[in-house]
């Protein structure tokens, strides 16, 4: 699949669910409403559409939420979709988890063929944890991360920064991943959906992030990649990388490999944009997928050139209006 810009979509990000058993307050607003259930694409008709994008180029897939393994028999996709691996037809087959489930599903996610995580973990802190995440245990996420090292994943911690929350804890975090064999990655807070909360207030440009790091860390730019749009660093005094993820300070669209599918089928070609592609309709209306693949190659010849995300001083409504839980993270 390539857009019109030439840019080969090969990464498929899939929402499971809406659904989560955190209530983040750069992600949710607390008191949420979920989608319907009818709405939602069963777990067979999640695989039939990841399958449609595999033999159409894809070969990244990473499953996301809400919180993904909240959903119910979560696993049986994940095994199913495990078969991509072993057939040498995905390369990868990845989670973005915040951990609270993961003690008892990381040996299972092994055996399916998950070979690397990514935690969502913001404060090394249990009271602060507890009042970003609102419902949070940092226990319970610590608990899940020795179970996937356990296991045998490799893990790498996604930290929101947050001014004035956990500004002071970024050196403390890169040591902590360095101590626990964790890469870590940074991430700009994103203007997406009304959550009670200013974004003016919470955003800290990940330039100063790096400006804090370099006076006692030695960070080397690299070349490494994942598939994502993280530059990384490689830490002297760790032996591990730290990523930051730029959407407002740094645009990183001109790379751009990705599309997201949400839970009910609906195919978002930008994050930072409200154009998207209904693939719910055509996938429910034939047994044949010829439909779906036309709605596909249709929606990738849509694909814009990059995203207008903007924390906006004057203006306090976001600049998407869906919530990020409803993309996908």
């Amino acid at each position: 699949m390539i857009d019109p810009f030439g840019r080969h979509v090969s990464y498929l990000r899939v929402s499971v669910t809406d659904r989560c058993d955190f209530r983040c307050v750069y992600c949710m607003a607390e008191d949420m409403t979920f989608l319907p259930k009818a709405e939602i694409l069963s777990l067979e008709e999640l695989d039939r559409v990841c399958s449609a994008f595999i033999r159409k180029g894809v070969r990244k897939l990473r499953l996301t939420g809400g919180e993904p393994l909240v959903r119910r028999n979560i696993m049986q996709l994940v095994r199913s979709l495990g078969r991509h691996i072993d057939a040498g037809a995905l390369d990868e087959l990845t989670l973005t988890t915040n951990g609270s489930q993961l003690a008892r599903h990381a040996e299972a996610l092994r055996e399916a063929g998950v070979e690397r995580i990514n935690v969502s973990l913001d404060t090394l802190d249990p009271e602060k944890f507890k009042e970003i995440t609102r419902w949070g245990r940092l226990e319970k996420v610590t608990e899940g991360l020795d179970a996937a090292k356990a296991a045998g994943l490799k893990v790498k911690i996604n930290t929101v920064a947050l001014k004035g929350v956990n500004d002071g804890e970024f050196d403390r975090l890169v040591e902590w991943c360095g101590e626990q064999g964790f890469d870590l990655t940074f991430i700009e807070v994103m203007p997406m959906g009304d959550i009670g909360e200013t974004r003016v207030d919470q955003y800290l440009p990940l330039s100063m992030v790096r400006s804090q790091l370099q006076k006692n860390w030695t960070l080397t730019e690299t070349n490494y990649q994942t598939g994502g749009p993280a530059r990384y660093y490689d830490v002297a005094e760790t032996g591990r990388r730290i990523g930051m993820i730029t959407p407002l300070t740094h645009n990183f669209c001109e790379s751009c490999n990705r599309v997201r599918l949400t839970c009910t089928g609906t195919l978002y070609m930008c994050l930072g944009q409200e154009d998207a592609a209904d693939l719910r309709t055509p996938l429910r209306a034939s047994e044949s997928d010829g439909p779906l693949e036309a709605a596909i190659d249709e929606a990738i010849g849509r694909k814009p050139k990059g995203h207008d995300f903007i924390i906006d001083r004057r203006h306090k409504k976001p600049a998407v209006a869906r919530h990020m839980s409803v993309t996908g993270g």
